[in-house]
C-alpha cells in the first residue's frame, strides 16, 4: 500500500496549485531538480528496438515504430507497410504488477514512393490505485491512465532527405473528483512533431552514414482543474542522432549510433525561503510555451547539464538475427539516470520479434525502478518486393 501512495503523491505533484507547493528546499534539492512535465510517459523509448540501444531512435534505420521517433525516416523504408506492437511492464522494481506502456505503430508509402503516413497509439496505465486523504483514510480507488494519438505525413525533399510533421492529441486521466475543495479532471492536449532525416547509406554494400533530427510534443500545456493559471508544460523535447554502418562483409554488419536529447522544459525555481518559491513558482506556471522553450536553454543547471545521451550499436547477421546493446545517461541535476541496455532480435518472414533488457545497477535506494525492465515487440513488414 506503502508504494501505491507514493506512485499516489508523484502522480499528484502535477495537478497541485502553487499555493500548494511551497516547500523548504533541502539538500536533495539542491542538488537535483529535474525538470518536470505533464505526461511524461511520452518521453518513454515506445518500443522494444530502440530500448535495447540505450533508447536511441532518431537515426535508426527505419521500422514500424518510426512515427514514435523520427516519421522521415519511413520514406526511406525498404517495406511499403510497417505495423508494430511493443508492450513493457514498468516499474517492476518497486514491486508494482499492473503498471506497463503498450504501443501500436504503422507507418506505409503511398503510390508516389516519394511520400508516406504514419501514426500510432501510446496506452500508459498506472494500474489501480487506493486514494487516501491526509490523515490516511481511504477515500476511493481510480486506475489512472494516459493515452496519445498520432497521425502524420512525411515526404522526401531528395534522394537523401526527408521531412516528416505529424500532430498528437493526448488524454491524461489521472484524478476524478473532489478532494480538498478542488475539482480535478482528465487534461487533454494538442501537440505536433517535425523532423528530418537524411539517408547517406551508399547502395553498393549498405555501409555509410545517416543522421535525424526531432522536434517533438511542441504543443499547448495540460491543466487537471479548470484553473487556468494551474497547467504543466508538456515534454516538448529537441532531439539529433547519427548512425554510421560498417559492412563486415555480405551477412555481417553493425550499425553504431549517437543520440542527444534536450528537453524544452524551464527547470523548476529552487528557493529556501517560503514565500519566494511560491513567486518563483507563480512566475514559472505564467510563461508562455514558446517563451518557456528558450528559456530551457539557461536555467538550471545550464545547457551541458540539461543534455540526455544515448549510446547504441546494433550486430545484424544476413539481416536476420540481431544483437544490441546501449548505454543511457544524464546529469545529475537532472535526475542522474544511467544504465545499460541489451536487446535480441530475430527477422522469420515478415515478422519481426524483439526483445530488450534494462541491465540493473546500483543496490538498494540507489537502484533504478526501471532495473530488469524486459520489453517485448512484434512488426510485420508487408510488401518488401513491391518499393525495392
Amino acid at each position: 500500500m506503502r508504494k501505491r501512495i507514493l506512485l499516489c503523491s508523484v502522480i499528484g505533484l502535477s495537478m497541485f496549485s502553487s499555493k500548494q507547493v511551497a516547500a523548504q528546499t533541502t539538500v536533495y534539492e539542491q542538488q537535483y531538480n529535474p525538470r518536470t512535465t505533464a505526461v511524461p510517459f511520452l518521453r518513454i523509448a515506445a518500443d522494444a528496438r530502440s530500448s535495447g540501444m540505450g533508447d536511441m531512435g532518431i537515426a535508426t534505420t527505419p521500422d514500424a515504430n518510426s512515427n514514435f521517433w523520427n516519421l522521415a525516416k519511413s520514406t526511406f523504408s525498404e517495406n511499403k507497410t510497417n505495423i508494430g506492437f511493443s508492450y513493457a511492464p514498468w516499474l517492476r522494481a518497486l514491486g508494482l504488477s499492473d503498471v506497463y506502456l503498450a504501443t501500436l505503430g504503422f507507418n506505409t508509402k503511398l503510390n508516389d514512393g516519394q511520400s508516406s503516413i504514419g501514426g500510432g497509439i501510446r496506452y500508459f496505465s498506472l494500474g489501480n490505485i487506493q486514494f487516501t486523504d491526509g490523515n490516511g483514510n481511504s477515500l476511493n480507488q481510480f486506475t489512472p491512465r494516459e493515452m496519445a494519438f498520432d497521425f502524420g505525413y512525411a515526404r522526401k525533399l531528395s534522394d537523401r532527405l526527408a521531412l516528416g510533421v505529424s500532430l498528437r492529441y493526448i488524454n491524461s486521466n489521472l484524478a476524478s473528483g473532489t478532494y480538498g475543495g478542488v475539482s480535478y479532471k482528465a487534461g487533454n492536449a494538442i501537440a505536433g512533431d517535425i523532423s528530418l532525416y537524411y539517408d547517406g547509406v551508399t547502395e553498393k554494400n549498405g555501409g555509410g552514414f545517416a543522421w535525424g533530427i526531432a522536434l517533438s510534443n511542441l504543443g499547448s500545456k495540460m491543466g487537471y482543474t479548470d484553473d487556468n493559471q494551474n497547467k504543466d508544460y508538456l515534454p516538448a523535447n529537441f532531439g539529433a542522432g547519427f548512425r554510421y554502418t560498417s559492412v563486415i562483409d555480405e551477412a555481417n554488419k553493425i550499425h553504431f549510433g549517437i543520440e542527444v536529447n534536450k528537453l524544452l522544459v524551464p527547470a523548476p525555481p529552487n528557493f529556501s525561503d517560503s514565500l519566494t518559491q511560491v513567486n518563483a513558482l507563480t512566475a514559472y506556471r505564467s510563461q508562455g510555451v514558446i517563451t518557456s522553450w528558450g528559456k530551457s536553454f539557461s536555467d538550471g543547471g545550464g545547457f551541458g547539464k540539461s543534455l540526455q545521451f544515448s549510446l547504441g550499436a546494433e550486430y545484424s547477421y544476413d539481416d536476420q538475427f540481431f544483437a544490441r546493446l546501449g548505454y543511457f545517461g544524464e546529469s545529475e541535476i537532472e535526475g542522474n539516470r544511467k544504465y545499460f541496455t541489451a536487446g535480441l532480435g530475430i527477422k522469420y518472414n515478415v515478422m519481426d520479434f524483439n526483445f530488450s533488457y534494462l541491465i540493473p545497477s546500483g543496490s538498494g535506494i540507489t537502484q533504478s525502478p526501471l532495473a530488469n525492465t524486459l520489453r517485448f515487440g512484434i512488426s510485420f513488414n508487408l510488401d518488401p518486393e513491391e518499393t525495392k
